[in-house]
């Protein structure tokens, strides 16, 4: 179905993420004991390890896939950004679009404990980006656009990139130029990705804009919640992405995507990856019906993994041997 040729041909895709930008650092522990200085349990730290968060994760998702992404965003000028920045690098990542701001690169450190998350610290700013931090973020997604790309990706995690100006911005920029744009929605103000092309979001999130949440297994809810998506934000195409019971894409007709049968082991990233999937194929020019398949074989990949898994196409050409 996706053969070596379509993603030898990803390679020449350019594809700009833009979006809150995010470092995830993971502590691993151990905890056998309690402080003597306090009735709190001590975490005995054996193992460390970071990757790109947020729209940089939806940036290496493509990496891995064989079409390596242009990144823009806001970043702090502090060592979490001197990390992140290094983790671009090994993930062949283009780093141009960063822009460097007063507030700290976000950044979210979790402690896991014999397997167990048990908390997490937050490094960021609730206070919004200055305006000319976003004249200089647009004025870098113009001279990508006058370069030709193939697609944009939107990556809202609610950190005060995408704003209702700023998506709108894009979004008729983009179109100016034939180029399509795909979101990854945060929050319950979808009227800022109105006219985009396409939306991808699990039910969860769907669930926040709807009157009545829905059950993902439930194809007919599913269905006509994401033609309701469609019709209410004036969006092109909505998938609505449901775990263990596939993906149901509404464009000019309704489909259901069975997924394949995967262990879960993960859910982390997944939407991640889902989204990165659809922007590959996208961009490539497949049809949003062969895009929803590869996300599907994608996402079932990413969950089958511990941590926040990136697929990469060499997983999805075994995995087609393989069945």
């Amino acid at each position: 179905m996706f053969d070596s040729a379509f993603f030898e041909s990803a390679k020449r895709r350019r594809v700009l993420v833009v979006g809150d930008i995010m470092l995830d650092k993971f502590y691993r522990a151990k905890v056998n004991k309690f402080a003597s200085d306090a009735p709190v349990p001590v975490a005995k730290i054996i193992s460390r390890e970071a990757s790109p968060g947020g729209a940089a994760n939806v940036a290496r998702c493509l990496a891995e896939l064989g079409t390596p992404p242009i990144l823009a965003g806001f970043v702090g000028e502090d060592h979490n950004c001197e990390s992140l920045m290094e983790l671009l690098y090994k993930h062949h990542i283009n780093s141009q679009g960063l822009i460097f701001s007063d507030h700290p690169t976000t950044t979210k450190i979790r402690v896991i404990a014999n397997d167990h998350q048990v908390f997490r610290l937050d490094f960021d700013d609730d206070e919004p980006y200055q305006e000319n931090l976003f004249d200089r973020l647009r004025n870098f997604i113009h001279k990508s656009l006058n370069k030709s790309l193939d697609a944009i990706v939107l990556a809202d995690y609610e950190k005060g990139v995408c704003t209702e100006r700023f998506c709108h911005t894009i979004i008729s920029d983009a179109h100016n130029r034939g180029v399509p744009v795909i979101v990854l929605p945060y929050g319950s103000n979808w009227i800022k990705y109105q006219h985009a092309d396409l939306i991808v979001a699990n039910v969860a999130k769907i669930n926040r804009v709807l009157l009545s949440p829905i059950d993902p297994s439930d194809d007919d809810a599913c269905a006509a919640a994401a033609n309701y998506v469609r019709r209410k934000f004036d969006i092109n195409a909505c998938a609505a992405t449901r775990s263990g019971f596939g993906l149901t894409l509404a464009h000019n007709d309704t489909r259901h995507f069975s997924t394949q049968k995967q262990l879960l082991v993960d859910p982390a990233g997944a939407a991640d990856a889902a989204i990165a999937a659809f922007a590959l194929a996208v961009s490539s020019g497949s049809s949003l019906q062969r895009a929803a398949k590869l996300s599907n074989i994608v996402a079932g990949i990413a969950v089958s993994k511990p941590g926040s898994y990136a697929p990469s196409f060499n997983d999805i050409l075994n995995l087609q041997i393989a069945s």
